[in-house]
Order: C-alpha cells, then sequence, then structure tokens
C-alpha cells in the first residue's frame, strides 16, 4: 500500500501550482502551504478534505506539526466510509493524539452507525462493552428497559420509545476508581440516546428524517469522553446516563396532549412529539441529581434552534450556575473545540407554558418558536438541583454533518469528546 507523505511549508507554493496555492506535489509527497507560523486549522482542513478526495489509502504526517495541526488534519481526513490511514508524527504528542483519536473514532463509529444496527440495547450494550475493556475493575454497570422502566418511574424514555418494538433503555455505568462505595460521585454525564427520530406524530418530513440516527449524538459524545478520561487517567468517581430509544409512530406510541408525571412530581403535557429529546433527558438529569453528584453535563442533539444560532462550526453551553458554565467554555478553548454560551435564565421555564400541566414540552409553533434552544434548557433546569448549581446543558449543534463541505466529511465529528474529558478530569 502506497502512503502518501504531507508535510507543511510557510513557504508559497511553486509558481506551477498557482498564485497562493494550498497544496503542491513533490518527489516526496505533498506539501500544505500555510502564510504564516500561526496554526491555521481551518486550512489545514480544507488541505485534508482536498486530499480525502483522491481517495488516497494512506498518509503520512511528516516534518514539524503542532499537535493541533495534526488533529485537524486527520479528523477532516477520515470520512466515515472507507477512511484513509494516517500515521502520526513520530513526537511527544503521539500517545496523546492516539487515545483522543482512538474515542473520538468510537464515537463517530456508534453515530454513523444505520438506526437498524443501533437500537436502543445496542447503544447500551456498545457503551457497556467500551468502557468496560478501558476499566474492567472498575465499571459497574446496569440496564433499565422496557416496562421496567415504568416501574421504577421512568416516565419520559419509557413513553417516548413505547411506540416501537425495540424496548427504551436507561443505562447507569459508575466508573468507581477508588471501588469505595461509599465514594462521592464528582460528576454525573448524561446523554440523549435517540437511536432514530421520526418525530412521532410530530413527524419529520422525508429530507428532515433522513439524518435522524444523528440523534443518539449526545450519548455517544458523553460515552467517548469519559472513555477518553479514563484513558488519561480520570481518578474522581464518574456516572454515565444513557437515556436511549427509538421515538418512532404505532399504535402504541405516545401522542400529542398527553400528560407525563415524573419521579419529581414536574407533570409535562406533550405538545409536539417531536421534542422528545428534553423528555428523555428529564429522566436522566433526575437520576444524575439523585447519585449526589457535585456536577452534572448533559449533551444533546436537542435543537434546531441552536443550528439556527451557531451554524454547524460551535455546541452551545447553557447554565445557571456561572461558574459551571465557563469551565466548559475554557475546557474548550484548551482543546480548541468551539463552544458558545446562549441564554439561559430561572424564568425560561416559564416559556412553555400549559393549561393541563405544569408545563409543556415545547410550544406549538414551528421549532419551538423564538428562543427555542433556550426554552429547552429552560424546561430541563426544572430537573436539577433547585438553583441549577453545578448543572451545565450543551445543545450539540456542530455533531453532525449531513452531507460534507470543505472542511469536514459527511456524518459524525466527535467535537466536544475532548473538551468534556477534560471537565472530568480537572473537577
Amino acid at each position: 500500500m502506497h502512503v502518501l507523505q504531507v508535510s507543511l511549508s510557510t513557504q508559497p507554493a511553486p509558481a506551477q501550482w498557482g498564485e497562493n496555492a494550498l497544496l503542491s506535489w513533490q518527489t516526496n509527497g505533498v506539501v500544505i502551504h500555510l502564510p504564516d507560523t500561526d496554526l491555521h486549522c481551518r486550512l489545514i482542513r480544507q488541505a485534508a478534505r482536498k486530499l480525502d478526495g483522491m481517495s488516497l489509502p494512506a498518509v503520512a504526517l511528516q516534518g514539524v506539526w503542532h499537535k493541533e495541526q495534526q488533529w485537524a488534519f486527520a479528523t477532516s481526513f477520515t470520512r466515515a466510509n472507507n477512511a484513509g490511514q494516517v500515521t502520526w508524527c513520530d513526537n511527544q504528542d503521539r500517545a496523546e493524539l492516539e487515545k483522543a483519536f482512538t474515542a473520538v473514532q468510537f464515537c463517530r463509529q456508534l453515530v454513523n452507525a444505520t438506526p437498524e444496527v443501533m437500537s436502543p440495547e445496542q447503544l447500551a450494550d456498545s457503551a457497556i462493552d467500551y468502557l468496560t475493556a478501558l476499566a474492567p475493575e472498575h465499571i459497574h454497570a446496569r440496564k433499565i428497559s422496557g416496562a421496567a422502566l415504568l416501574d421504577e418511574g421512568w416516565v419520559g424514555i419509557y413513553n417516548v420509545g413505547r411506540g416501537s418494538e425495540r424496548p427504551p433503555v436507561l443505562l447507569e455505568v459508575d466508573f468507581n476508581p477508588t471501588n469505595d462505595p461509599a465514594a462521592s460521585v464528582q460528576t454525573a454525564l448524561v446523554g440523549k440516546g435517540i437511536t432514530f427520530d421520526s418525530g412521532g406524530y410530530s413527524i419529520k418530513s422525508s429530507e428532515g428524517m433522513l439524518h435522524m440516527k444523528c440523534d443518539m449524538g449526545g450519548a455517544a459524545t458523553v460515552t467517548a469522553a469519559l472513555g477518553l478520561a479514563i484513558s488519561q487517567g480520570l481518578s474522581h468517581r464518574t456516572k454515565l446516563y444513557l437515556c436511549c430509544a427509538e421515538n418512532l409512530i404505532s399504535g402504541h406510541a405516545y401522542k400529542l396532549g398527553d400528560i407525563l408525571t415524573y419521579k419529581n412530581g414536574v407533570s409535562v403535557e406533550i405538545v409536539n412529539t417531536d421534542a422528545e429529546g428534553r423528555l428523555v433527558l428529564a429522566d436522566g438529569l433526575i437520576a444524575a441529581t439523585e447519585s449526589g453528584a457535585q456536577r452534572i453535563l448533559d449533551a444533546a442533539t436537542l435543537t434546531g434552534a441552536a443550528t439556527v444560532a451557531l451554524g454547524r462550526d460551535y455546541h452551545a453551553v447553557f447554565s445557571l450556575d456561572a461558574a459551571a458554565g465557563t469551565q466548559v467554555l475554557q475546557c474548550g478553548a484548551a482543546e480548541n473545540e468551539r463552544f458558545w454560551p446562549l441564554p439561559l435564565e430561572k424564568w425560561h421555564q416559564q416559556r412553555c407554558p400549559s393549561p393541563f400541566a405544569d408545563t409543556a414540552n415545547s410550544r406549538a409553533q414551528k421549532g419551538g418558536g423564538a428562543g427555542g434552544a433556550s426554552n429547552a434548557a429552560g424546561f430541563l433546569s426544572r430537573f436539577v438541583a433547585e438553583d441549577g448549581a453545578g448543572w451545565v446543558h450543551l445543545d450539540l449543534a456542530a455533531a453532525y454533518h449531513d452531507s460534507s463541505n470543505d472542511e469536514m466529511p459527511a456524518g459524525a465529528t466527535g467535537i466536544g469528546v475532548r473538551t468534556i474529558a477534560n471537565y472530568l478530569c480537572n473537577p
């Protein structure tokens, strides 16, 4: 197998390659030409996409590369189907890059799997297998599925998933590095795991439904992040809650006008069955709160409104705890991943009113109306501690691309895995 050598240069490309050419081909491989000594990760991503378009079987990074430059190239070069292989520079960054890339590829592969393969139970089992392989002596997992969810009061996951023949699942994974059953939980992670989202009776259009295998991107991201943190030496007890279900239409699917009453007493009128992610996350947040965790972070491909606000370049950050939100933003900056704060106040809880219940799960308007991402975050804030201390909600607008662009391949991005792992390792 031929391996193409790829190197960086701050010298202009030879004239025959065109004015300000990004790439030039030389006898020893291909050179990416950067205008100066800055990182220029966006230009490197664009170069990687051009090279990937040639269906190269393998490339090797040669010469002097910053860690983030290598990361930008590899994550943009590696497409979902028949991806070429990347060999890292043989320097001090190699082991760190390999750990992070393994975690991100796990996340991407989960999200990119077909919805027929990635059922709720398969998602839960994949998470268990992945994490157990990393720390077999320190992982304990418990799955609650089907009617057992209702028996234990997890009404959101049960009702969203009851329209499918494949049962919904709440997965709890306990990573306890000391194996002390009395050890306090430092952080609880909660992930939205909707393995396929038809929209339910608020059915999506065909084009809107096509890529809804990605609606478990939150679950994949937090699972991969925990795995990366474990591989980096995470020493604090951490719990993971995955809220897994298929949102389908059938004679036993949940309906508009239904009212769900959660374990914490909050009643919710269903005004949009396509606003299902917040319904399953509510259960996960209650479970995380019950664990006594000092910090709670949830991640979800939750709203189109976040994508309208931020495009597919940033993840949205919401928190009633300014310090907690700021820490996540700082972790994102440290990992060169893009996060941006959007508004959340306590009064956002009142933005989805219902005459029949404490709240509705959305507003009966397209996209949930104005401020839909903040309203969804306000809904979630009903299911954590009263003041929201230590809780951060991530709306993963940058988790998936329906088609490739000049910087990223089609499919899952894995953006956020490194940031959340950093957050876990630095309480």
